[in-house]
């Protein structure tokens, strides 16, 4: 990441935090959906900015789950709170929320990693 952007970002506001969450809907809550088609990414992207955040984007797929959204969200407890707020809806079977970790910092994280020493139970 450009080091102006990171700095305009950090020293103006603040570096907000990505979010993917991976989601699977439950049979009923799909039958709602095929009843009743709506637009889902704006539903989203206002649930995103009540929490204080907004939507990257948006998709549907084919396999283990049913979609992916990407966030920006102020921190994890605003993360965590909108996570929250959605499993407990009982609309999706699985709904998960990884944070994601700009490829540009890896050297960095792996720099503060060697500086650790684990050792495993029973070594």
């Amino acid at each position: 990441m450009d080091t102006e952007v990171t700095c305009l970002q950090v020293c103006v506001g603040g570096a907000m935090a990505k979010y993917l969450v991976l989601f699977s809907l439950t049979g009923e809550t799909t039958k709602r959906f095929i009843d009743k088609p709506s637009d889902r990414a704006a539903v989203v992207r206002g649930l995103a900015e009540s929490a204080g955040g907004s939507m990257e984007s948006y998709y549907w797929m084919f396999g283990h789950y049913d979609g992916l959204a990407i966030f920006q969200m102020p921190d994890s407890h605003a993360a965590a709170a909108l996570s929250l707020a959605v499993a407990s809806s009982g609309a999706f079977t699985t709904f998960e929320t990884h944070e994601l970790i700009e490829s540009g910092d890896l050297a960095q994280i792996a720099e503060r990693a060697r500086g650790i020493t684990y050792q495993p139970p029973g070594t």
